[in-house]
């Protein structure tokens, strides 16, 4: 016990040199629990990265909650149509935390398991992505001309089945070129993993056509959807243009060395999960989760809509006087030079087994008949008549 002072004191200076040396191998912004090769995503010198972390970052929890709010309310989603379209926007939300996940994947240095994990889901996912763009062209295109919807398992069937064509492309291609060959996973050309993205592009630009299609329609609701799914896919087709040009042609032009190739592919996973979400999810989601509109009553001085079709009542027909709408008493009267008429009318009227004595023409003749303005004005009922009515006089 009495050289434990002296014990620490010994050790003090060691242990302090022992962590001045690990923090001087660190980057700055990362601590001890951080190793190679995962220092790049607390590299505080590396500014793109940190960006591009908290692009994923949010972008990835930004669909997830976008992807439970639909899930939660689509008990709420009654119309056929618009349940079709919740399938294919669920997968495109996986799709969209999948780029942004896998935008990590190149922020970390590079080894043999990672460059396969790289170059095997590129390509899926962004299948996945623009599958479900093209399933969803197919849709607004039949609803905007007045077609109906495809269910949306079918819908997410179809999307699947278009992804799994690109994932048996990329595993050719990765046994082709590491497994039989023996190439390193890191090392291989930009051109070749440009044309094993070839089917990705063909899928983008059909989903374009069919969503320029899709605008062309009658419903204005599903042109509108269309729209946003069209720019959705422009600004997809503008940016895999400026990805390749760059990756092709961008590095050698600037004298720019290899690594810079990570950062490139970073920035478009993210900025692709952006579009995705701004553009489509975020307006196909209020499309399907939107109310739908209630009946409005007609406006009967519309000229442009249809007259509505009112029931002329007949005293020639058999309809029980209690449900002729006249104020008792008010109804009608008659005039005292035609009283002898009006009591002779009464008394030769036709006899009405369930109803009474029918009138006859003088009676009708006293009796307020309403113009059809003004049965249209009163909204289809029969008005009473005026307590100042007289009755009409017969010349």
């Amino acid at each position: 016990m009495p050289f434990s002072p002296m014990f620490l004191l010994l050790i003090l200076p060691a242990l302090v040199g022992c962590g001045s040396s690990q923090d001087k191998a660190l980057p700055r912004g990362c601590g001890s629990f951080l190793q190679r090769p995962y220092t790049a995503l607390c590299d505080l010198e590396v500014v793109w990265g940190v960006v591009v972390e908290a692009a994923a970052g949010g972008g990835a929890l930004a669909a997830l909650l976008l992807g439970l709010v639909l899930l939660c309310r689509l008990r709420r989603v009654s119309e056929a149509e618009k349940r079709g379209g919740v399938g294919p926007l669920l997968l495109l939300l996986l799709g969209v935390v999948g780029l942004c996940g896998l935008s990590f994947a190149y922020l970390i240095e590079r080894d043999e398991r990672l460059c396969i994990v790289r170059r095997a889901l590129w390509g899926v996912l962004f299948a996945l992505c623009f599958s479900c763009l093209l399933a969803q062209g197919v849709r607004l295109r039949r609803l905007a001309r007045g077609g109906r919807s495809p269910s949306g398992c079918a819908l997410a069937g179809l999307a699947l089945g278009l992804t799994l064509v690109q994932g048996i492309v990329a595993a050719e291609w990765l046994l082709l070129t590491v497994a039989r060959q023996g190439q390193p996973a890191c090392h291989f050309l930009p051109l070749d993993f440009a044309l094993a993205c070839s089917y990705v592009l063909v899928l983008l630009l059909v989903a374009l056509v069919a969503s320029g299609c899709a605008t062309c329609g009658k419903t204005r609701p599903w042109r509108c959807s269309g729209a946003w799914l069209f720019v959705s896919c422009l600004a997809s087709v503008l940016l895999w243009a400026a990805w390749l040009g760059f990756y092709l042609y961008g590095n050698a032009a600037l004298g720019l060395s290899s690594d810079w190739d990570d950062a490139a592919h970073a920035v478009t996973l993210v900025a692709q999960a952006w579009l995705l979400l701004l553009l489509h999810a975020s307006p196909e989601a209020h499309a399907c989760l939107r109310p739908p509109p209630q009946p409005s009553a007609p406006d009967y001085f519309d000229t442009s809509q249809a007259p509505p079709r009112l029931r002329e009542a007949s005293f020639d027909e058999d309809i029980p006087l209690s449900h002729r709408q006249f104020v008792e008493n008010q109804a009608f009267s008659f005039d005292d030079s035609n009283a002898g008429d009006a009591a002779a009318a009464r008394s030769g009227g036709q006899r009405n087994g369930s109803t009474g004595t029918r009138p006859s023409a003088p009676f009708r003749s006293n009796v307020y008949q309403p113009t059809e303005m003004t049965m249209i004005l009163n909204g289809g009922a029969v008005p009473s008549a005026p307590p100042t009515y007289t009755g009409r006089q017969l010349w």
